[in-house]
């Protein structure tokens, strides 16, 4: 993005895709988008009910076990996230001593080590793949049957990006995490509303975990873990909007010189941005 070859940005047409959109990631996003339009498919930071989610109950002198039980009932691809390189490491080394065909990726491989690793996970030749966060984004695979978060991450937007590597194109997935006392807690009552939100089983001692994580309590991004803030489905640009209203031809535009047609029954013109109003 910053070579001197890429083609002006007035001259090309530049598209951001992400799952979630926390402000940080906009803003980041804005040293390479120039006067752009924020369009919202659905509820930002959710996912989708093409994915099965399930959540048990695993203590850690128990979850290699409870593991394979899982590798050997679910056929097909499977991505296993965990939270530290070494842990990668200690992990496929497990399972390469049990037989399975396994790889690991993380931030400590060069990039022909994974290049191969997910060559080898993309083809079948090895059907595990372990992995840190450093896959749970832009890894696009086709047919990922399951994706096991082995350590539930600590914010549930990292959780969100994890398990939508299976359920792509139409295809139907599972995800499964393991819970303990161990986990983050400030990832329990976001997880539970996310389970419910799209219609998932949430079991009674997840529900018990997040009542009893600290009411308000801070999620990523400083919002109220309670609150739909955490996934700002909206353009941050919202609060410095200045709109003018033209009632001669019923339209308005904003103080970054779009222009939009408006009707009292239009409800894809939202002051907060994060809809269609720019190309309408």
């Amino acid at each position: 993005m910053e070579q001197e070859d890429l083609v002006p940005s007035a001259q090309r047409q530049t598209l951001l895709f992400s799952a979630t959109f926390p402000e940080e990631i906009q803003r980041l996003a804005q040293d390479f988008l120039y006067q752009y339009y924020f369009l919202r498919v659905g509820r930002v930071g959710s996912t989708t009910d093409f994915i099965t989610q399930k959540v048990i109950w695993v203590d850690d002198s128990d979850k290699r076990s409870v593991l394979l039980d899982l590798l050997s009932s679910v056929e097909g691809l499977t991505l296993i996230f965990v939270e530290t390189k070494r842990g990668a490491d200690n992990l496929e080394d497990f399972l390469w001593g049990k037989g399975f065909p396994v790889s690991s990726i993380h931030g400590d491989r060069t990039q022909q080590e994974r290049e191969r690793a997910l060559h080898n996970f993309k083809t079948g030749k090895n059907r595990i793949l372990v992995a840190t966060d450093v896959a749970a984004r832009g890894l696009d695979v086709d047919n990922v049957a399951h994706v096991i978060n082995y350590d539930l991450p600590n914010h549930i937007d990292d959780y969100v990006h994890r398990i939508g590597r299976t359920g792509r194109k139409g295809n139907v997935g599972l995800a499964t995490g393991f819970l303990n006392t161990n986990v983050n807690k400030n990832i329990s009552r976001d997880l539970a509303d996310l389970l419910r939100e799209n219609k998932q089983e949430v079991p009674s001692f997840l529900e018990s975990l997040a009542n009893s994580s600290s009411f308000g309590g801070r999620s990523r991004g400083g919002s109220s873990s309670g609150s739909r803030g955490r996934f700002p489905g909206r353009d941050f640009r919202q609060h410095t909007r200045e709109y003018n209203w033209n009632s001669r031809n019923n339209t308005r535009s904003d103080s970054y010189g779009h222009r939009g047609n408006i009707s009292a029954a239009d409800s894809h013109w939202e002051d907060g941005g994060g809809s269609s109003w720019g190309d309408r």
